[in-house]
């Protein structure tokens, strides 16, 4: 319905005793509305639905959950933002949730999880005062407050790297393995930690992710995993002649190519008009001469190596083999922008002016065996800093979940380059601003004292989750852990390997303050967004195509309660 009206049942609401009174209906028939308290409840119980099933994929000993898709595609992960895409939420409250999860995974890449359960007890701890009447505004004020106290009190606590005394390299190797602990992969960690931080010193902090890439091969075991400083892929499609090709170069030149070099039938309904045999002969040697005249140039531009976006057939394939060139033709568009940013190569859409200065370069290209696939290597490429992590794993699932917890540890060492500092992982400066926050809320009267309380309750879902989820009892272990902080232990956090509680931060168990940061500030904006919708409007008959029309003299008030409400049809 076009326009805004009041709806309600005579101004009063029905007493007890009392007839019907006449509706007055401004909503579209079919228009489902849901308001006031229930619908703020309703939300929240969404809310606790979705991160009930990632609160058990938390920290070092976190379980992994297997999803199959309609598409009969099976995902292994415990990945927090990988699991949220997956699990296709439709519930609109629910679905704010999956968003934060995804912005934390694009902005930090580490964290996922922990955002989701943030979030998911911020909402849990306001939901009593929301059922004893205390309006919205208040509780999102008070979060708005804990959180602004929270973050300052994180810049105080966090060590910066540089005045920490020790090489900035093992700093960053330990902070990789602490996020690589909750990952599939936690049991080599140490050997994927090193590949993570060469990889990320060998890239310009400038240039993005897409100079790194990520080829799997299935067999051998991770150990067998390698990063090839440069630029590698596999080998692609070949036809008849490829055997004879120079597969090792050293310092060859490159040419890249979105030109086609094979003969095939005309498409487009082409149609050449002959007289005579002569004549036709004539359009066949024409199209011979075409094509040897693309395969001479690109021969006398002085190129080794040729790539093409597009098919290389057998004719191309043998006549650059007998000159002493290598070629590939249909290599990824991905793969293609690499070796041109690596080499300086400027990708050619024709044949007819190769000069020098769109060739590339590199140190030396070879081809060579990894596992049951053949790989491109190029090496020793001046213009830009790039590298390819090559993973070797058991089953295709397994080497998936490899790429997706190295990209996390990636990004993570990435942002700590650009902002080196830390705090300690394993619950305890979640404890820490636990501890803090109850300090805080005791200066502050009124509701907001209770509010500040409950928020700083719900911080300590990491800690709990981590021993929980650990086999360890969790109520132990928070006890244990308040009476450290409380003596002044602000580093102390939860301890899986012994069982027990432990300093964190000599443990090395550390994480960037950034991602602590930005998971809590996230949380807390998804929790206040959450809190402030109170109604909610959905006409699944006006979402149909031919929906129109007013509706008729029926119509459904819906499920809100009180009396009058403001409608959109």
């Amino acid at each position: 319905m076009g326009g805004r009206g009041m709806a309600g049942m005579g101004g009063h609401g029905m007493m007890p005793g009392m007839g019907m009174q006449p509706q007055i209906v401004l909503l579209r028939e079919g228009t489902d509305t849901s308001q006031g308290k229930p619908q703020l409840i309703s939300n929240i119980n969404a809310c606790q639905a979705v991160v009930d099933v990632v609160r058990t994929t938390l920290g070092p000993r976190g379980m992994d959950k297997l999803i199959h898709d309609e598409n009969g595609t099976v995902t292994i992960s415990n990945d927090g933002a990988t699991l949220m895409k997956k699990l296709q939420v439709v519930h609109p409250a629910a679905n704010t949730l999956v968003q934060i999860s995804m912005s934390q995974d694009a902005e930090v890449g580490d964290g996922t999880t922990s955002v989701v359960l943030l979030a998911g007890e911020f909402l849990r701890e306001a939901k009593p005062y929301i059922e004893e009447g205390v309006h919205p505004q208040v509780i999102i004020k008070a979060y708005r407050q804990a959180v602004a106290l929270a973050t300052a009190k994180i810049d105080s606590l966090a060590v910066n790297l540089e005045q920490s005394g020790g090489e900035v390299r093992a700093m960053l190797e330990k902070s990789a393995a602490t996020s690589l602990s909750s990952k599939l992969v936690s049991g080599h960690k140490q050997f994927f930690a090193k590949m993570v931080v060469d990889a990320v010193l060998s890239l310009d902090q400038a240039q993005g992710l897409d100079m790194l890439g990520t080829k799997k091969v299935v067999g051998g075991s991770l150990q067998d995993s390698m990063l090839v400083e440069g630029v590698a892929f596999k080998k692609t499609f070949s036809y008849a002649g490829f055997e004879q090709m120079t597969k090792h170069f050293k310092a060859p030149k490159i040419v890249l190519l979105n030109v086609e070099l094979e003969l095939k039938a005309e498409r487009d309904n082409a149609e050449v008009r002959v007289s005579d045999v002569t004549a036709y002969q004539a359009v066949v040697d024409a199209e011979w001469d075409i094509i040897y005249d693309k395969l001479a140039k690109i021969v006398a531009s002085g190129a080794n190596i040729v790539l093409s976006k597009l098919a290389i057939g057998d004719l191309a394939t043998q006549y650059f083999a007998d000159r002493g060139l290598f070629c590939a033709g249909r290599v990824e568009d991905g793969d293609l922008k690499r070796v041109a940013k690596a080499t300086g190569a400027a990708v050619q859409t024709s044949c007819n002016d190769l000069s020098p200065g769109v060739l590339g370069a590199c140190g030396e290209f070879e081809e060579r065996q990894v596992g049951g696939e053949r790989f491109n290597f190029f090496s020793g490429c001046d213009k830009a800093s790039t590298c390819t992590f090559i993973l070797r794993g058991g089953a295709e699932q397994f080497i998936a979940e490899a790429e997706r917890s190295l990209h996390d540890a990636i990004m993570n060492t990435r942002r700590l380059l650009r902002h080196p500092s830390v705090i300690a992982g394993g619950g305890a400066i979640e404890m820490e601003l636990s501890a803090y926050l109850r300090d805080e809320s005791r200066k502050i009267y009124g509701k907001l004292q209770l509010l500040i309380g409950a928020y700083a309750k719900a911080l300590e879902v990491i800690p709990r989750q981590v021993a929980s989820n650990s086999g360890m009892d969790p109520t132990d272990v928070l006890n244990k852990l308040r009476m450290k902080h409380a003596r002044g232990g602000k580093w102390f956090g939860v301890d899986v390997i012994e069982n027990g509680v432990c300093d964190t931060f000599e443990a090395f168990v550390w994480e960037a303050t950034v991602m602590k940061r930005n998971a809590l500030l996230a949380a807390t904006e998804a929790a206040c967004l959450i809190l402030s919708v109170d109604e909610t409007v959905r006409n699944p008959a006006s979402e149909k195509p031919d929906a129109g029309g007013m509706p008729g003299g029926k119509g459904m008030m819906g499920k809100g309660r009180g009396g009058g409400r403001f409608g959109r049809g």
